[in-house]
Parts: C-alpha cells; structure tokens; sequence
C-alpha cells in the first residue's frame, strides 16, 4: 500500500491472488440474494436466502464453496448493516457499492428488466469494474453518535410543528398576545403561558394546554439529549470544536455522516462525496467548472458555516493525528480543513501515523 493511502485499496477483486470470485448482494428486509461473478463479470451462480442470523449462516456455508471470494454489498446499510457484521465477523473480505454505481451497471447489461439477481449481478459486476471501493468496517462511536443526532433533529421537527399549532390556538384565545420568535422551546416561556391558559376553558384551551404539555416533554428531552451528545463528541473532535463557529451538534454531524474518515482515499475524495468539488463544464480551449449540486448538503451546509481564523496561513502537523477532514471547496470559497486530535489552525495534517493526505497551504482549490 502507498504512503499517500488512507485505506485498504481494493485495485482489484482478482490482482495478486486476493480473490477470484466476487459475491454481489441485493439486501430486502426479507431475503437476501447473492450472485457470483469471475473475473470478467460471466454469471457463476444465484441463491437467496432469508434476512435472519440463520440465512446469513447458510449463506456464509454456501459461499465457502469458491475459497478465494470477496463480498460487494449495495451501500444501503439499513438493510445490509447485520449481514455486514456477520461477513466481517466471520473473517470476509466486505466492499459497499453505492447504489448509483450498481444502477449504471444494471442499465448497461444485456439482460433487461430488474429483479433480485438481475441487482446482485449489477452490485458484483459494479464490484468488479471499480477499483478502490470502500471496505466495510464494524460501526464505532460515530454510529452512536449519528442516531443520536438524528434522533434529536426528529424531535425538534415534531416540537416545531406542535409549535405552530400552538400559536394559532394562543392567537385564538389571546389575540393581543405577542410571543417572542423562537422562545417556545424556554422553559421559563413555556411555564408563564401554562399559568396564563390555565384559567381558561373551552375546547381550543384544553387542546393548546395538551400541546404546551407535548412541547415541554419534547424540549426536556432535547436538552437531555444535546447534553449527552457533547459528552460525546468533546473526546472524538476536540479540533473540531476550537474552530469558530463549529459547536458541538455541528461537529456531531460531521463525524456521523463523514463515518470515519479513514474510508476516503484522498482529500479530493472527501471533497467529491461532500459536493464541494468543481464539476467540469467546458469543451474545447475554454476551461470552465462549475458548483456542485450534489453530494451530502448536511456536511456541505456545516461544514462551510464554520470559519477558519483569519490570516491563518500554512502550518505543518505531525503524523500523530488519527482523523482528518479536509473540504477542499471550490472557488472564490477557501477550503477548511477540520484536524480531529491535533490542535492546529487551518492546515492539513496526516490522516494516521501511517498515511497521510500530505499538506498544502489552505487558499483556493
């Protein structure tokens, strides 16, 4: 593996003998059906099994009958995450297809229509033809993290919406009552309009009460959680909280999506998969690109919301760090770099004591 590698690259599912079959899986919450190619894509086999620690074992016996193998499982981990655990478990060799990559490969097949093995086929064979796909790892802290999050932003979703209703029913009964935008998740707010409606009777009242009531079980819980979730994140991103404007729910969110960043190769990677990255738009002499539209907006949107200090300039980081982020982000914005276990300013800085990104002064891409 290079030095400048940051991950175990798959170049090949068959070079240097590493496996000379590729088991492709198209996962339903029901049943899972695999389908084995050889090195130029020619369809093995097809089996489905069902969705149970029981399938997973009979479809582990019934793998083993090909001893040089590699799984490719379609990156939908609601659907895959157990039967990725008991593959990498058990010893396997596992790789995550995106599923715009299977797409393209089903479209281009011979064989029309879609159905369970027409998919697995199109993961294995998408497997085959890309080199340096993810490998599958066990989930960590960052998981936790990611449901918590989550799970949080879920509940401030629904305290909004009984916020809203709240307001017309309050508006009803208090016309002249002015409640100050964004204070309906205060505590002290909530407590001195419970006293005020409660004298009140009639039908929108008891309805307005039963919301205020919802709304405070909601916002008690969603201190708790905010609470737990920067116990967590303070020991995982220390770097990612000194840097202005990052707090602890902003970074919580990076690290849940970004999900280790030991599974991008490169920072131009991290900057494709994120949509910071140019797109291409030009033919002929005139070299143009564009903004992209695309990529994960949730680590976009807070990634670029935090600012590194001004007059920041280069610094080089010792190879001690054990996690790095860099949005290299197209112009006129500067790229940020996020350093988690090194207190830098803005530089990058090695991705692990064995590999590293390199460093460059951090301007315009």
């Amino acid at each position: 593996m290079s030095s400048g590698s940051v991950r175990e690259t798959v170049a090949s599912p068959w070079q240097e003998g590493a496996c000379m079959v590729v088991i492709g899986v198209d996962a339903h919450k029901r049943t899972h059906t695999l389908a084995v190619v050889d090195e130029v894509g020619s369809a093995l086999a097809t089996r489905t099994f069902l969705a149970t620690p029981d399938g997973h074992r009979a479809a582990l016996g019934w793998a083993r009958t090909w001893p040089d193998r590699m799984f490719a499982l379609e990156d939908c981990r609601n659907l895959t995450r157990r039967l990725e655990a008991d593959l990498i478990m058990a010893g396997e060799r596992v790789v995550r297809v995106p599923a715009r990559l299977m797409a393209t490969a089903r479209r281009t097949a011979r064989e029309l229509g879609k159905s369970d093995p027409i998919d697995a086929l199109a993961v294995a064979r998408a497997a085959l033809r890309e080199p340096g796909l993810p490998v599958a790892q066990l989930d960590g802290e960052t998981r936790r993290l990611r449901l918590l999050v989550d799970h949080r932003e879920d509940m401030v979703v629904e305290r909004t919406r009984m916020q809203s209703r709240l307001r017309w029913h309050v508006h009803e009964i208090f016309p002249g009552l002015e409640i100050a935008p964004k204070s309906l998740g205060r505590l002290h707010v909530i407590a001195a309009l419970d006293r005020r409606l409660g004298p009140v009777e009639g039908t929108v009242a008891a309805i307005a009460r039963e919301l205020l009531g919802r709304i405070r079980d909601l916002t008690v819980r969603i201190n708790e959680l905010q609470r737990e979730i920067t116990q967590l994140v303070r020991p995982l991103a220390p770097s990612l909280l000194a840097m202005p404007g990052c707090g602890p729910l902003s970074a919580a969110k990076i690290l849940g999506e970004v999900a280790g960043a030991a599974r991008f190769r490169s920072r131009a990677a991290f900057a494709r998969w994120n949509g910071t990255a140019p797109i291409p738009v030009w033919s002929g002499n005139d070299t143009r690109h564009r903004l992209n539209r695309g990529g994960n907006r949730q680590v976009t949107r807070r990634c670029t919301a935090s600012r590194s200090p001004s007059g920041a300039g280069w610094e080089p980081v010792e190879p001690t760090s054990s996690t790095v982020l860099v949005l290299a982000a197209p112009r006129p914005r500067p790229c940020v770099s996020f350093v988690a276990g090194s207190p830098t300013r803005c530089s990058v800085a090695s991705l692990s004591t064995k590999h590293s990104w390199g460093a460059r002064r951090c301007g315009r891409v």
